[in-house]
């Protein structure tokens, strides 16, 4: 580039120096011919050199001029682009690639961004998917408010419809949500929200995010369904309430009898009965004492679980005479039936045995005198079933979908009044489970109850 632009300066000077010293030797003919004196045409002379004096100097400073200000940068921006495309060696930088050499490169160059812009696009839709599949909400606004984007599980979260496509609109509703004081006022950390709609309980994470410039840029919206864990921590604060209620009664009857036996002022009779008050007390508070270590057993998976092999329909009889003097007292009709060739069941004897008693037991309870109990066993779908059916008082059907939660009573005066802990169905369900089994129950009110456990037969 250097060579051709001096070339042409060198070339330019060689034809005005031609061009000057022609008209010189031209006009310096003519003025002869027409016998002008020597004196003029010595002046001419004069005139022509200093001329080609002036036009040497004046073309040196242009190619001066030249060659710093255009010349030499572009010389350094060529040797560079060399050096970036063919990596030549420092004492090379003059070397000119070839025609196929160049092209070879810019192929390289060209495979190389048509990878890289493959991966780009690979991670693009990587996150696409992850975020379309997450269980947890995303939203993205940016500064003006607008969902810049929103994947499914936010939109059935939030109910968000189509003509909700800014802030305001999706949590407009909500008037402790604001855009601009979540980005400038909490000092660009996450803040978290708790809302609640017809889906459930939910949990807001706001997150402002910033450009390249760190500038803000908008907002980055994570929603959590915690309906669940609100659930349980419901549960959780209602069972410890449940069990310090159930505990405090007895205690207050225990301590209140036995201060008025200290008195000394009661005689034999009222004596013996304070302290049978207190001995059922006792038995009372043992009882939900032994259903909570149980209860913790299972959900620690510390409970002893050993399954043998047993007939369902001898263990049914059985159960049913333990209950016979009761049964008898009530003048209540309970019957058993087992149905032919019931293949042996491989479980935990002891605990099928428990859950057995438990609803035998409810079932007395619950059927007035003169009431019919009836008792199946039988055998379906590989599992065998224990159906007990009575003519008792029934459960509401509101209360069909609580009777397994811990504590939870139908009739809670009645049930303490015949010496239920409001665990016995907790316990039954933790027992059958744990044994792959399952218990349904089916009932009307005034109408009876019908509890089905089926429990999986020994395989051959």
């Amino acid at each position: 580039m250097k060579n051709f632009q001096m070339k042409i300066i060198l070339l330019l000077y060689i034809v005005t120096i031609a061009i000057i010293c022609f008209f010189t030797i031209y006009f310096s003919r003519i003025l002869i011919n027409a016998g002008v004196g020597s004196e003029y045409v010595a002046n001419i002379k004069i005139v022509s050199i200093t001329a080609l004096i002036l036009f040497s100097v004046f073309t040196i400073i242009i190619a001066i001029v030249e060659v710093k200000k255009y010349i030499e940068p572009m010389s350094k921006m060529l040797k560079g682009a060399k050096k970036a495309i063919f990596s030549a060696d420092i004492n090379n930088l003059d070397t000119v690639a070839s025609s196929d050499e160049l092209t070879e490169s810019f192929n390289e160059i060209i495979d190389e961004l048509k990878q890289n812009l493959k991966d780009v696009n690979s991670e693009k839709k990587q996150k696409e998917t992850i975020l379309k599949h997450m269980t947890d909400g995303v939203i993205t606004f940016n500064m003006d408010g607008k969902v810049t984007y929103i994947n499914p599980a936010a939109k059935q979260m939030l109910e968000v419809k189509a003509e909700d496509t800014n802030f305001k609109s999706i949590f407009g509703k909500f008037a402790d949500i604001n855009m601009e004081k979540i980005i400038y006022l909490d000092s660009w950390t996450s803040s978290e929200k708790k809302i609640e709609n017809e889906q459930g309980t939910m949990s807001l994470f706001f997150i402002p995010y910033r450009d390249d410039l760190d500038m803000p840029a908008g907002i980055m919206v994570v929603i959590q369904d915690i309906t669940e864990h609100v659930k349980l921590d419901n549960m959780r604060k209602e069972f410890v309430a449940d069990v310090s209620h159930e505990l405090k009664t007895p205690i207050t009857s225990i301590k209140g009898y036995s201060e008025t036996l200290l008195d000394g002022d009661c005689d034999k009779e009222t004596e013996k009965h304070f302290l049978h008050v207190i001995d059922d007390n006792a038995d009372r508070m043992e009882k939900l004492v032994q259903d909570l270590l149980t209860l913790s057993k299972y959900d620690n998976n510390r409970a002893t679980n050993k399954p043998v092999e047993f007939d369902l329909g001898e263990l049914a009889k059985a159960c049913k005479e333990k209950f016979d003097i009761e049964i008898k007292r009530k003048n209540q009709d309970v019957n058993c039936f087992v149905t032919a060739d019931v293949p042996n069941v491989y479980a935990d004897k002891d605990g099928i045995e428990r859950v057995i008693l438990n609803i035998l037991s409810n079932s007395i309870k619950y059927t007035p005198d003169g009431g019919k109990i009836d008792i199946y066993v039988g055998y379906v779908h590989n599992d065998a079933y224990v159906k007990i059916k009575d003519t008792g008082i029934g459960i509401p059907k509101n209360d069909l979908e609580r009777i397994y939660e811990r504590f939870y009573r139908v009739d809670k005066a009645r049930s303490r009044q015949l010496g239920g802990t409001g665990l016995g169905l907790s316990i039954a369900k933790e027992i059958i489970e744990k044994n792959n089994g399952s218990i349904n129950i089916k009932s009307k009110v005034n109408e009876g109850t019908e509890v089905v456990i089926q429990i999986p037969v020994k395989k051959k």
